[in-house]
């Protein structure tokens, strides 16, 4: 009898951790690692590790001269416009380059990937010697759940698994968003789009 109701107690409390798990949501958990990934879903799956930007992704007011699908990335605002039809754009939050690594010019998106792998720069590695020589694509990547490349560049538009990144100025001259963020871009323009960097 005893057995049995030890049984009964454990199953009984299994179910009271599930009903638990599900009113406060798989999206607030930890992950065996004590960090929150904010996993969020998508078609294609999940793009963790980026997180919620600081910056919510609005639609503003964006008189411009620029045709639609243009991408204004703003480095003084420390905001991405992409250009919509009617006088208005979707603004978003992103992490700029740090003092003397930030930069202007217009470019256009010479290539898309999901969840890219990273091969740190000669230049980088010799700032720091500690960065490996490749990493491959997924949640622990700096480049994050997307990358878009700028030209013949070394610069990309990219993902990022540290939100708390978004509007400071962090980077070696790329342009980071949260994952959530980089993915709703990715689907919005493809190769070939102009991208303007102001300062």
């Amino acid at each position: 009898m005893t057995r049995r109701f030890v049984v009964l107690a454990a199953a009984a409390a299994l179910l009271a951790g599930a009903g638990q798990v599900q009113a406060q949501g798989f999206f607030g958990s930890p992950d065996m690692m004590g960090r929150n990934p904010n996993f969020f879903g998508g078609g294609d799956g999940f793009y963790g590790g980026g997180g919620v930007s600081p910056i919510p992704r609005t639609s503003v007011y964006y008189p411009t001269n620029y045709a639609p699908g243009t991408i204004v990335i703003n480095t003084a605002e420390r905001r991405l416009y992409l250009v919509q039809p009617g006088g208005t754009a979707l603004r978003y939050g992103i992490g700029v380059g740090r003092d003397g690594f930030r930069w202007s010019g217009v470019h256009r998106i010479s290539a898309k990937r999901e969840w890219p792998g990273w091969t740190p720069p000669a230049q980088m590695r010799r700032r720091r010697p500690d960065l490996p020589g490749h990493m491959a694509g997924g949640i622990e990547n700096p480049l994050g759940a997307r990358a878009l490349y700028l030209g013949s560049t070394l610069y990309r538009i990219h993902g990022s698994n540290e939100p708390e990144t978004i509007g400071q100025a962090v980077s070696s001259g790329c342009f980071r968003m949260t994952n959530e963020d980089v993915v709703d871009l990715y689907g919005r323009v493809g190769v070939g789009t102009t991208v303007i960097v102001k300062n």
